[in-house]
């Protein structure tokens, strides 16, 4: 968070603010208000903005104390010092531990008491203890709302799959927007920049909820910030979207897609790209890695849905986990509260149910671990830049199917 001096801002010229928003912007509401406007004020002018719109939801990243580091603690704690409050439903991303698992004792103290303490700032702020990348299953944002969300994934997944309006914030615009519940109207807030900029004809076999996330990764990289029309062999399936968008704005800067929408269908563009199973074998051969056993298998990222802790469930049931091998199934504390008897089967065969957390914002490698599959193309990308840590690639079936005592 780089906004810290409210002299830092020039003077308001091309963005138009009500009178309220004047003196919010003059600091007759106080500090946490002003320097938030001004944060606003400044996008807007950056991006060409002419007003400020009002938000339905904030989502809000950098929780984790591995991925943002002592410097906006100091930030932080003097807006909670000038009583700054958010004035719209504000959720909070994945921080680095899950205070209530007991493997994450064996972290140095040190971290755990400068993780509590941000996520204990952002409560004083208002900020819902979500602790989740999945805001989504805890309230869908309503279909045509204006949100500030700063999770890549959650932001691809509520533009595309839930139809809301939301550009991808950084972690300091999307916390501006949330004090004043507001968010300068530019990009993905126009309908004019919604359109399709490239059709995706799939023609790859895709199998399951880790080739759709190969799709994604090879789309990220080759459409960077275009938004396609994805047509051809490719199934709606809730995981298998969910999987593919993640993976798109992990390696690219992808915002939104279309697939089998009858509106987006009846736009043109000239840019027309084929992926065939050469493309997604290559996708693999790019993020995955060899190894003989993980030390862990993870399931979660983004974090899983009732269903998918059913399914993980059904698939555990009755059986026990390799003792060499630790299973971790990250969700959200408010899936894990709702899928209580899931939880105990996934238990009993040796596995953990983690809350709060995921193994791509914690400290893998201070945990033990140095190889890791998952069903995630986003962890697979993530972990060896992150943690330094090996991945591999598998279909959430054969993941568990590893996992089993032999």
């Amino acid at each position: 968070m780089l906004f810290w001096h409210c002299e830092d801002f020039r003077e308001v010229k091309d963005l138009y603010l009500s009178r309220e928003e004047e003196r919010i912007y003059d600091g007759e509401l106080g500090w946490a208000y002003e320097v938030s406007m001004k944060i606003l004020v400044k996008l807007g002018d950056l991006y060409g903005a002419k007003r400020l719109i009002p938000i339905e939801s904030a989502h809000i990243s950098g929780v984790s104390y591995k991925t943002i580091g002592d410097a906006p603690i100091e930030f932080l704690e003097a807006l909670l010092e000038a009583n700054g409050r958010v004035r719209v439903k504000t959720t909070m991303n994945p921080s680095g531990i899950d205070c209530e698992d007991p493997i994450f004792k064996y972290l140095p103290k040190e971290i755990t008491e400068k993780q509590k303490k941000i996520i204990d700032i952002y409560e004083g702020l208002g900020v819902e203890r979500s602790l989740t990348c999945t805001p989504y299953y805890i309230k869908a944002a309503q279909s045509g709302s204006h949100l500030s969300w700063a999770e890549s994934s959650a932001v691809i997944y509520a533009n595309s799959i839930l139809k809301a309006w939301t550009n991808r914030e950084g972690g300091p615009s999307a916390l501006a927007s949330a004090l004043i519940g507001k968010t300068p109207d530019y990009g993905l807030h126009q309908p004019e920049n919604r359109r399709i900029s490239a059709i995706i004809k799939v023609e790859a076999d895709l199998l399951s909820e880790s080739d759709y996330g190969l799709l994604g990764i090879y789309l990220g990289k080759v459409l960077g910030d275009k938004i396609p029309l994805i047509r051809g062999r490719i199934l709606g399936e809730e995981l298998f979207l969910k999987q593919m968008g993640a993976a798109m704005a992990t390696s690219g800067m992808v915002p939104m897609f279309y697939f089998d929408d009858s509106e987006a269908m009846s736009q043109r563009t000239d840019e027309v790209i084929s992926v065939d199973n050469r493309d997604i074998r290559r996708a693999d051969e790019e993020i995955s890695s060899f190894f003989e056993k993980p030390d862990l298998i993870f399931i979660g990222c983004p974090h899983c849905s009732l269903e998918e802790i059913k399914c993980v469930s059904n698939l555990l049931r009755g059986k026990k986990i390799r003792k060499d091998i630790r299973l971790w199934i990250c969700t959200s504390r408010f899936i894990r509260n709702k899928a209580a008897e899931y939880v105990r089967i996934i238990e009993s065969s040796g596995g953990r149910v983690i809350s709060d957390t995921c193994a791509v914002v914690t400290w893998l490698r201070e945990l033990g671990i140095e190889t890791l599959m998952t069903n995630s193309a986003k962890t697979a990308y993530y972990v060896p830049l992150m943690s330094n840590v090996k991945a591999a690639l598998s279909p959430m079936k054969k993941c568990i199917e590893i996992a089993l005592q032999k």
